[in-house]
């Protein structure tokens, strides 16, 4: 299971950027470390209603990430062309990024294993990781879906937490 204060596992997956169906880049985490914050937002699956609300929550409060040059990413099991239509659909401006083969919904412990009683899925749960890849932030749904302005709200906090420079003592 991975903690705050754990290292983040690292993985390469393809990336949703939602201009057009076929939008599709590869993403490795390590790549995108460095530059401040990084948000992983683990969501079920695109096109339903909780993980709808969720992204354009996430959406509608994105000048507060980059205002903390914080990159904000959603990660499901969807295929990238099916993220793409859901984001263009949707307005998302934040890239997605599809563990179509649950690898890094398994490495960091956020499996849903009875999405509809069928089949695997991505957990909702937020990371929160600094420039060097430590997880600073974890947030793993237990019960109902949250409230996602409060859950939003909770993650900003975390990433300026994240961002704020060390003093030296």
């Amino acid at each position: 299971m991975v903690r705050e204060g754990d290292s983040a596992p690292d993985f390469t997956v393809p990336k949703a950027g939602g201009d057009a169906y076929n939008d599709i880049d590869e993403f490795t985490l390590s790549d995108a470390l460095g530059n401040g914050p990084v948000v992983l937002a683990f969501y079920p699956a695109a096109f339903t209603s909780g993980c709808t609300e969720e992204m354009c929550t996430f959406r509608d409060r994105m000048d507060e990430f980059d205002g903390l040059d914080a990159d904000v990413y959603g990660v499901s099991v969807d295929l990238p062309p099916a993220q793409n239509v859901w984001m263009m659909e949707n307005d998302l401006q934040f890239p997605m990024l599809s563990d179509w083969d649950h690898e890094v919904i398994r490495a960091y412990d956020v499996v849903l294993d009875d999405m509809y009683d069928l089949f695997e899925a991505a957990q909702r749960s937020v990371f929160v990781l600094d420039s060097e890849g430590t997880v600073t932030y974890r947030w793993v749904r237990e019960g109902d879906n949250p409230d996602f302005d409060e859950l939003a709200s909770e993650v900003r906090d975390a990433v300026e937490r994240t961002a704020e420079p060390e003093t030296a003592e």
